[in-house]
């Protein structure tokens, strides 16, 4: 089945208004993160707040090598930003430790 070009866009622009993003801080020069500032819904939405976040940055902060990220999150929107920081950390965590799981099966033990 064929789609139009513009039936697919409003598809992907109805699928990016559900979903959430997480706006992340943190540092590109020491790769540290400060966590969510913030969770929304739909991705104009989302880049829209970052923007607000970077305008009110201080240039010292933004010198300094903070700066603002967006990734699609299953979080729920206007969530509580300390709480949506420790369940991406934990959520993180497991796909780490299923990712070294996987690795540890694959590779022959040596003994």
């Amino acid at each position: 089945m064929i789609q139009s070009s513009a039936s697919l866009g409003a598809y992907l622009t109805r699928q990016e208004a559900k979903t959430s993003y997480a706006i992340i801080r943190h540092n590109i020069r020491t790769y540290i993160s400060a966590g969510v500032v913030q969770v929304v819904r739909g991705q104009q939405n989302a880049a829209v707040a970052m923007r607000q976040f970077e305008d009110g940055q201080a240039s010292d902060d933004r010198q300094n090598g903070w700066r603002y990220f967006l990734e699609e999150t299953e979080l729920a929107p206007g969530m509580d930003p300390e709480q949506a920081t420790q369940q991406r950390w934990m959520e993180f965590e497991a796909r780490e430790s299923k990712a070294m799981d996987q690795v540890n099966q694959q590779s022959p033990r040596r003994d």
